[in-house]
């Protein structure tokens, strides 16, 4: 037994919480949706945020040095990526922080690129943000996501692409990329004067033994033209205290986009986002190990149930806690798998179409739930999806 308790569900009906809202009308549907998690917080945030209810005004407050110092030692603890104070911006999300790096690296009709399928806020922001959308496709080999190079460095010649939004650690594939393909990308980007734009959101969440490489510790000179977008709020499950963080180490670079950020008035974050930030680096790094440990038995355990028991294929993620489900070989694609799924198994997923058109047939699951919800929710899905 570990110092943490990663098996009681806290009860989430009536909480308006996003992802169990359609529990407090339905309470017969599990919710493997939405990715935040359904375990308990570290207890010295819990704490921190009872200490700030107790002792606080509610005002306005500044940045303090403590809150960028726990940033800065948990890159290099954690990643080995060295930063100073200055190369950091605090915004209240990685999404934002998508949108004003969208609107000050490019102008209307340029192109953005992307590689399919993806986190979906990447494309409905360029779109919404009257950009040019390039799909990039991952290719599946090897039961994992690759990136075909040749066609990457075609699709942003071709188009003249001049921003890439990068997901790494990938949702919803759970691909933590290699050294090796991190280098591909940041030369392609050289070679063709594109701005990286690197979402590491799940950047603590690498499995299985495997290593996240944080974008610009893999080449010096990549940091001339990357953006390295980061949180505590996946890692540590408090997504709705909104802070985030932007590294950029070219200095003009970051002037543009600090003065966008100043036009659109996203300059300032939630007191509790700076709070819980900082105690999440400060003190939850026990926590993180043995929610890592929960995580790794609850995919292994979906992995090797699927595969007994329905003909979905399960791609295996190296990081993140979201799974990749392939519905193909039932011959039913999205919406019609959603409704399936939801009205006969009565489990909740993510629609795979909504990544991309690469995921018609696909749903994506979140593990991060305690191991007798995913027992319940692998029995539900085999019983409508057998072999």
């Amino acid at each position: 037994m570990g110092k943490y308790d990663f098996t009681s569900r806290p009860n989430r009906l009536n909480q308006f919480t996003y992802k169990w809202q359609s529990s407090e009308k339905n309470p017969d549907l599990l919710q493997l949706w939405v990715a935040d998690m359904d375990f308990l917080p570290v207890p010295e945030i819990k704490q921190a945020i009872i200490d700030y209810g107790q002792e606080h005004i509610f005002g306005y407050n500044y940045f303090k040095d403590s809150l960028y110092q726990s940033v800065i030692d948990w890159e290099k603890n954690e990643h080995g990526y060295e930063i100073k104070k200055e190369d950091i911006s605090f915004i209240d999300g990685v999404v934002p922080a998508i949108s004003v790096a969208i609107q000050a690296f490019t102008e209307k009709g340029d192109a953005v690129l992307i590689n399919s399928p993806v986190y979906y806020p990447f494309a409905r922001t360029i779109r919404l943000n009257d950009r040019k959308l390039v799909e990039n496709s991952l290719l599946i080999r090897n039961g994992h996501f690759e990136i075909d190079f040749e066609q990457l460095e075609k699709d942003i010649v071709e188009n003249q692409v001049k921003l890439y939004v990068f997901c790494s650690p990938h949702n919803p594939g759970g691909r933590v990329w290699s050294k090796d393909e991190l280098q591909k990308i940041g030369q392609l980007c050289k070679k063709h004067g594109v701005i990286l734009v690197s979402d590491e959101i799940h950047q603590d969440l690498a499995l299985f033994g495997h290593t996240h490489h944080s974008f610009n510790t893999v080449d010096d000179s990549f940091k001339d033209f990357t953006l390295v977008l980061s949180s505590a709020t996946k890692t540590f499950n408090i997504a709705g205290t909104k802070n985030s963080f932007v590294i950029i180490q070219n200095p003009t670079l970051r002037r543009k986009f600090q003065r966008v950020q100043l036009a659109n008035n996203q300059h300032e974050v939630p007191t509790i986002g700076m709070i819980t930030t900082e105690t999440a680096f400060t003190y939850g790094k026990p926590w993180l190990e043995e929610l890592k440990k929960v995580v790794e038995k609850n995919i292994d355990y979906l992995v090797d149930y699927f595969e007994k028991n329905t003909k979905i294929k399960v791609m295996k993620p190296e990081g993140t806690y979201l799974v990749w489900l392939d519905f193909s070989a039932y011959g039913i694609e999205q919406p019609q798998l959603d409704e399936k799924l939801q009205k006969e198994a009565k489990v909740v997923l993510n629609d795979g179409a909504h990544f991309g058109k690469e995921g018609k047939t696909f749903a994506r699951l979140n593990a991060a739930t305690p191991f007798e919800t995913i027992k319940e929710a692998s029995k539900r899905i085999a019983e409508v999806f057998g072999k």
